[in-house]
């Protein structure tokens, strides 16, 4: 048998390593249009801003080293410009020396990958202006800003590249303003998780222009200009494109290959293209979301990595381990912040009609009493009638890798909130407390789900009318310090006490500071002949954070009228 692979890095090289592993005799053919084979595409930003300063240690093989422990033939500086699938055959242009040829398959492997996109905008073309997506970007970049004497930069995007992009640009002593056209960083997150990270952004002395569009570029004799279609312009020295990817679907096309809605490459479950010779894998294929069962692309190395060991064992053995998809878990961290989420965003549950609850819970990254303990936020939404997990979203400092690791697992099996409440983790003062954030997160779903706690959020202030009651029931220090208008406090250790002052006729809407002692007032009065209160879903903090950055970003919503 003879293998031909058009792609490396991660989907290729991990389809190429197996298939070697599954069959020692088989002749195997990397085409690569790139220098190098197999690099860590995620640790690119790091490179530029000095935090991993051996170049050398980007590189996972070199040709050379794959070759040797693989028996691979693999051909670097050469692209493969089209594919017969008539003939099986594809051909093939080596950029080194300029020589074309054609080269027969039995089994073929596309993982061509993504390509950013870079749109026709005025003056995009000028120096200084870059994407980000493999080694020599990264070497452009790098010799740029050393070589320039930068001082300035723009990035335009907020998605993970774009952040991590920021915040070591930052670390490189440039002063750096991000250019963002949604309402929000990082749109795989709904906002209140956006927000939080945003505001930590701010603190670092980051600017971040959310809700503007770039319209085109000015080359000035000293350095650039970003003109935003609000007529405002930003000075920069280097400009950072990273406003997304695209799959490469051109030989997929040329060859007749069907192409998805998602317009990437279609395969079915065993990652067979609609030519039953020809697979594929990586960050131009699509496959169904296991969540919302619409078509999707994600590009991840994790995933990418997975489809490759599948891919080959299904060319080896005959069609024989079903590609699940993708729950697009992923991780970033931003300064001294962790983001991270798995499963399906609410706003885009909202989008494919899936009825969820959202569920908001602050608690600490381990014991209390243990120095060093840092708050993080969970987000998880999950379906009302089972509790099925739909997804999770953490932000925070400590520990958010290991329990969004934990939901992800969950979400990808399809468990419900039950399992996440009786969830066992390794518990010492130093790494959690005896009950962990994820165990808070699901004890707070649970009571949602058993009616025990009915809440409402950030944003529905507005459905609060003259006619109900709005109570912070967090200490009088606290509601001195910052209130909701209209709220009167009570505090809950004096709720009992005091209990007489609430009409039971009204609805009463409940906060306090994170959502824990909202829910205890709540009990207290639902179990004391009151038949209508609801508890703010992540407390006065999430709402806090929401409506100070939605006014920062001029939305209709704003503190003031608010407060």
């Amino acid at each position: 048998m003879k293998y031909l692979i058009v792609g490396a890095v991660a989907g290729g090289a991990s389809t190429a390593a197996r298939l070697r592993r599954n069959d020692e005799n088989s002749e195997i053919v990397i085409f690569e249009k790139g220098e190098y084979i197999s690099y860590a595409n995620c640790g690119l930003p790091y490179y530029i801003g000095n935090v991993i300063k051996n170049r050398n240690a980007l590189f996972v093989q070199t040709a050379a080293s794959f070759n040797k422990r693989f028996n691979i033939d693999v051909r670097t500086m050469t692209e493969v410009t089209a594919i017969n699938p008539t003939t099986k055959t594809i051909t093939a242009k080596n950029h080194t020396t300029g020589e074309i040829y054609e080269e027969s398959y039995d089994k073929l492997v596309l993982s061509p990958g993504a390509e950013p996109i870079r749109p026709p905008l005025p003056g995009i073309s000028n120096e200084g202006i870059f994407t980000l997506r493999n080694v020599a970007d990264t070497d452009y970049i790098k010799s740029f800003v050393q070589q320039k004497e930068v001082k300035k930069a723009v990035v335009i995007g907020a998605g993970f590249i774009g952040l991590e992009m920021a915040e070591n640009l930052h670390e490189l002593g440039l002063d750096v303003t991000i250019v963002e056209m949604s309402n929000q960083v990082l749109a795989p997150v709904d906002y209140p998780i956006a927000a939080i990270l945003q505001q930590h952004i701010r603190s670092k002395g980051v600017q971040i222009r959310l809700s503007t569009t770039v319209s085109g570029f000015e080359k000035t004799e000293n350095n650039l200009k970003v003109l935003l279609k609000d007529g405002d312009i930003i000075d920069a020295d280097v400009v950072i494109l990273s406003i997304g990817v695209k799959p490469d679907t051109k030989l997929a096309i040329q060859a007749g290959l069907k192409i998805g809605d998602a317009k990437g490459i279609w395969v079915n479950e065993f990652l067979q293209t609609s030519n039953p010779d020809i697979y594929a894998v990586g960050d131009a294929i699509e496959f169904n979301n296991p969540i919302t069962n619409k078509s999707m692309i994600t590009y991840l190395a994790g995933p990418a990595n997975k489809q490759g060991r599948i891919c080959a064992n299904n060319i080896a053995f005959g069609n024989n381990q079903k590609y699940n998809g993708s729950i697009n878990t992923a991780i970033v961290k931003v300064f001294d912040m962790t983001v991270a989420t798995a499963g399906t965003a609410s706003k885009h549950l909202h989008q494919a009609n899936i009825k969820h609850i959202v569920s908001t819970t602050n608690s600490g990254s381990h014991a209390g009493y243990y120095p060093g303990a840092k708050q993080m936020t969970i987000q998880i939404a999950f379906t009302p009638e089972d509790g099925r997990l739909l997804s999770a979203q953490i932000v925070g400092f400590d520990g958010v890798d290991k329990r969004l690791d934990i939901l992800a697992s969950a979400i990808k099996r399809n468990s419900t909130i039950d399992e996440i409440t009786e969830f066992e983790h390794a518990y010492a003062p130093p790494f959690s407390s005896a009950k962990d954030p994820v165990n808070m997160a699901g004890f707070a779903a649970e009571n949602i789900l058993q009616k025990k706690s009915v809440i409402y959020y950030w944003n529905e202030f507005d459905k609060i009318t003259s006619d109900d009651i709005l109570i912070d029931v967090r200490t009088k220090n606290e509601y001195t310090a910052g209130k909701i208008l209209n709220a009167i406090n009570i505090p809950v250790d004096e709720l009992r006490s005091r209990i007489s002052e609430i009409p039971k006729d009204k609805k009463i809407y409940i906060y306090c500071l994170g959502g824990l002692r909202g829910y205890l007032a709540q009990r207290i009065l639902t179990q004391n002949g009151f038949t209508s209160t609801l508890n703010l879903s992540g407390g006065y903090q999430i709402w806090d954070t929401c409506t100070r950055e939605l006014n920062l970003t001029n939305k209709k919503v704003l503190i003031d009228e608010l407060r």
